[in-house]
């Protein structure tokens, strides 16, 4: 039986799977990856491959091809992964080192723009050949198709759209050196820098971390929101609105019919039907297909993404 392997490499998380044609995941692990320069990823994705082959094993013969998906700038083409973020560039030749210690033909992509390919091929792309998928987690980027074909840029830095302010103002300064980017307000990230900005302005039951690099769930959040909290309701506000400004902003500029967001912040209903209310009809209406959230497993998609490059589709 013909295979793929996937390798998701996320802020926090690595998952290895093995997947069929159709996106039928077969076997996965996953691995904890923590804060890393690209030196240390490399590292880190060989080190959990020989784990999982190990533990875990083929699921038939040998993958025919494998696919990762990573943070950052990456010439897919050309197989290089350039840049984590502007701290962190270290041009590494990926695809062609894993290729020839595995002896696997191995191809890689931005992450987003992996899931991106994901939907288009077992997603909504089934049905529209111009829509927007947005990632909304620990940060926020999209993968915008047009007439069929993913939009890439000439830096292959298309999609950034976590950077881009949004007319709601809670003065919290992005990682980009901007204020009040979209991501600083609404991501994984954003909800947490935001709850300590505003946590002495309201009266509120959240608790704020202590630990160093210690994050507030986003769920805790929308838990205290629910109740009526007023520091968490006041978050939860801030970012659909910010996320439902970036949405028609993005609609104005490329004309989708489909509008896609995935993510573990956005996956959850009560900031869905936030974000809904804050869209504005006349803005929306040519979004036949409406702002919808993905068909597929959000807690795999990446995986599936990486599946995808790997078929080369």
């Amino acid at each position: 039986m013909e295979t793929y392997l996937g390798i998701d490499l996320g802020g926090t998380k690595l998952l290895i799977g093995e997947m069929d044609k159709n996106g039928n995941i077969l076997k996965q692990k996953k691995y904890n990856s923590g804060f890393f320069n690209q030196h240390d990823a490399v590292d880190i994705i060989k080190t959990s491959v020989d784990d999982y082959i190990k533990t875990v094993g083929w699921y038939d013969t040998k993958p025919t091809a494998m696919g990762v998906g990573l943070i950052g700038r990456v010439d897919s083409k050309q197989g290089i992964w350039l840049q984590i973020d502007p701290g962190r560039t270290q041009p590494v030749y990926l695809a062609q080192e894993l290729s020839e210690l595995y002896q696997i033909p191995c191809y890689i992509d931005n992450d987003v723009k992996s899931a991106t390919r994901a939907e288009r091929a077992w997603g909504f792309g089934q049905i529209s050949t111009d829509f927007i998928y947005i990632n909304i987690g620990t940060g926020i980027a999209a993968g915008i198709v047009l007439n069929g074909r993913q939009i890439r840029g000439s830096h292959f830095n298309s999609g950034e759209v976590g950077h881009v302010r949004v007319g709601v103002q809670v003065g919290a300064k992005c990682t980009c050196g901007r204020i009040d980017c979209v991501e600083a307000i609404a991501s994984g990230i954003g909800f947490d820098h935001c709850a300590r900005l505003l946590h002495d302005q309201y009266e509120t039951k959240l608790v704020i971390p202590t630990d160093i690099g210690e994050r507030i769930p986003v769920s805790e959040i929308f838990a205290l929101s629910r109740k009526g909290d007023l520091l968490c309701t006041r978050l939860v506000e801030n970012a659909a609105e910010a996320i439902a400004n970036l949405i028609m902003n993005l609609v104005r500029m490329t004309d989708p019919d489909t509008v896609v967001l995935g993510g573990g912040v956005v996956t959850d209903e009560y900031l869905y039907s936030k974000i809904c209310g804050y869209l504005h009809p006349t803005t929306m209406r040519f979004v036949r297909n409406g702002v919808v959230i993905t068909k597929l497993n959000p807690e795999f998609i990446g995986l599936l993404g990486a599946g995808a490059v790997a078929m080369n589709i």
